[in-house]
């Protein structure tokens, strides 16, 4: 046998092997015990071990990778993903500006509450402290210091006997605490062999939440619910998995019922007891319920109270001694300590007992001489499901109707709904089109009452950070997390400008996400700002920019929308069966002041 032959025989029996498992391979099953799809990141040389293992993860079937043009929109498309699909959000980087560059979106996540897991790699332990190429030890350019304030754990594994005790308490800290939670890594101890084949730890079994409530104090809630003249349900965005019962118990109640700006794709717009959005670009008419004296019950569900929800102005006198704060996790109840009752339980769980106890035997007649009967409850309910009549008013309703060219965004978000299907999930950016999306977009959902499915929340942003671009990341991991959603995406050309690369990241994955970018050649938040605070005119100018030239040089479809005509021939049905992005490039008015009036006036007092 020559020396070719036997060389070629080595190797196929070296490729029948089994290949022993690394400290990377051992991460990835920890990550698959929890259900997890996805990682979010881009590669590097330090942290090369990681995405070799999510290579043998994904040839059988397990958690691969989604690689991102930056890392902060990795951290964007795993903050999105979480949202949809309930499970952990996941993103990594290379070490020293691969690190740095996530602190942005980790610190987005770190505000909205998101359990993330965030993976950093280091250059080998041997080089620590002596210069080499990207090193961001305790002595260079310290990632893990700066990942300190914002998340729940962060951690050096400095020994690989560390590796796996580590990796468990940051995944349960994540999880426990909704945060993020950071674990860096140097590249020698990622591709050490693992001493085990398996994971130690049955995680899931560990991270089993308790669906358990305090009965004493939801038997308490029930009293002061039927016996109040008139309550009030705000709703937060944190209620996505038990609005349904929420909703049936402010059903029988008769309750109004406000939304928060996060949580205003939880509610049907056509709900006959909703009065709008509470806070930042809100609703008269929901600042009017609140503070109308005649409502003695506000209760808070699912919603940490900051000052989103009331754009700086003092709206704990209205709450005194009339709130009850429902929570899922203590750290909101910081907010409220005005509140006559604490509740902190699963928002799902508080409600179904809630509804256990208005259908008990006993209770029944009690409750329906609040709420009405039974019956007229029902035929309300089903009334507004055909009527689908709003009870709150816009501001400037006849810009809605107007034809003007360039289309006033009142025109173009009042219709986006209409074009759509009623399962549509829109995301908006921050800026100026967060601010006219929650005004004037309201989903066409028809669900006023009934189940829904589980974290349906048909309209999301990034309210607390309100890092520009978010969405542009986020609707990717939306629509890999809800592949049976259209995903329409709402964001400026400042926004776009700055992230508008992750669009390269839907193409490649045959991802249907709407890209409506609103084209008024200017960071509109400031230009308005300043006008409106009386400021220097400066720093608001962008180039203009033609989207669907962009579109065309990436090969997807790109369409101009000048005027309302435009968008009605749009053939909707072939662009949601097309299986890449799609960009609307809308030129609208620039002179339209966006609905940010209170927030400046909040800021001047200030």
């Amino acid at each position: 046998m020559d020396a070719a032959t036997q060389g070629r025989i080595h190797l196929e029996l070296l490729s029948l092997i089994k290949p022993k498992l690394e400290l990377g391979d051992l991460l990835i099953l920890y990550l698959e015990q929890l259900g997890v799809e996805f990682v979010f990141g881009v590669p590097g040389g330090a942290i090369e071990p990681l995405y070799n293992a999510l290579a043998r993860s994904e040839r059988r079937g397990g958690p691969r990778a989604i690689v991102s043009r930056h890392e902060t929109g990795a951290a964007f498309m795993a903050h999105g993903y979480f949202s949809n699909s309930g499970k952990l959000a996941v993103c990594c980087s290379t070490t020293g500006p691969g690190a740095t560059n996530l602190l942005t979106g980790v610190a987005s996540a770190y505000e909205n509450n998101v359990p993330m897991l965030v993976i950093t790699a280091q250059t080998a332990l041997s080089k620590f402290g002596r210069g080499a190429l990207q090193e961001s030890s305790d002595t260079a350019v310290n990632t893990v210091g700066m990942f300190q304030h914002c998340t729940g754990y962060n951690s050096l594994i400095s020994h690989p006997d560390q590796f796996e005790r580590k990796l468990v308490a940051a995944l349960m800290q994540a999880i426990y605490t909704q945060t993020p939670s950071h674990i860096s890594i140097p590249v020698d101890i990622l591709r050490r062999p693992a001493e085990i084949s398996k994971t130690s730890y049955q995680i899931g079994e560990l991270l089993d939440k308790s669906s358990l409530t305090d009965e004493t104090a939801v038997d308490r809630l029930y009293d002061l619910l039927v016996n109040s003249k008139k309550p009030l349900f705000v709703i937060g965005d944190a209620c996505t998995e038990g609005v349904a019962s929420v909703l049936q118990v402010a059903g029988i109640l008769q309750a109004l019922i406000i939304t928060t700006p996060n949580g205003k794709g939880l509610v049907s717009p056509y709900h006959p007891m909703y009065r709008g959005v509470i806070g930042y670009a809100g609703h008269k008419d929901a600042m009017q319920t609140i503070s109308d004296p005649a409502v003695d019950l506000i209760v808070a569900i699912g919603t940490s109270l900051s000052e989103r929800i009331n754009n700086g102005r003092d709206i704990h006198s209205y709450l005194t001694d009339r709130l009850v704060h429902i929570e899922e996790h203590e750290f909101r109840f910081a907010r409220s300590p005005m509140a006559k009752m604490h509740i902190r339980g699963n928002i799902a769980s508080v409600f179904g007992r809630l509804l256990e106890q208005m259908y008990r035997a006993d209770n029944v007649k009690k409750v329906f001489s609040v709420g009405g009967s039974n019956k007229i409850y029902l035929e309300n309910f089903r009334a507004a499901e055909k009527n689908l009549q709003r009870h709150f008013e816009l501001d400037q309703p006849q810009e809605c109707l107007s034809n003007a060219k360039p289309i006033k965004p009142q025109r173009l978000l009042t219709e986006l709904p209409e074009l759509f299907p009623s399962s549509t999930i829109y995301l908006a950016d921050p800026g100026a089109s967060m601010c006219w999306t929650v005004h004037y977009l309201h989903p066409k959902d028809r669900r006023i009452s009934g189940e829904r499915e589980r974290r349906t929340n048909l309209f999301q942003s990034s309210m607390e950070f309100s890092s520009m671009g978010w969405s542009i990341g986020a609707s990717v991991g939306v629509a890999l997390a809800r592949p049976d959603n259209p995903v329409v995406c709402i964001v400026g050309d400042g926004s776009w400008l700055m992230c508008g690369q992750e669009i390269t990241v839907a193409k490649q994955h045959g991802l249907n996400i709407i890209y409506v970018i609103l084209n008024d050649s200017a960071l509109g938040l400031v230009k308005h700002g300043q006008k409106l605070a009386n400021a220097e005119a400066i720093g608001y100018e962008l180039p203009k920019v033609d989207f669907c030239k962009y579109a065309e040089s990436i090969g997807i479809k790109g369409y101009l929308i000048e005027k309302p005509d435009d968008l009605k021939k749009l053939d909707i049905n072939k662009i949601l069966k097309a299986r890449q992005p799609v960009i609307l490039d809308v030129h609208i008015d620039p002179d339209e002041i966006p609905p940010m009036r209170a927030r400046i006036t909040a800021l001047q007092e200030n």
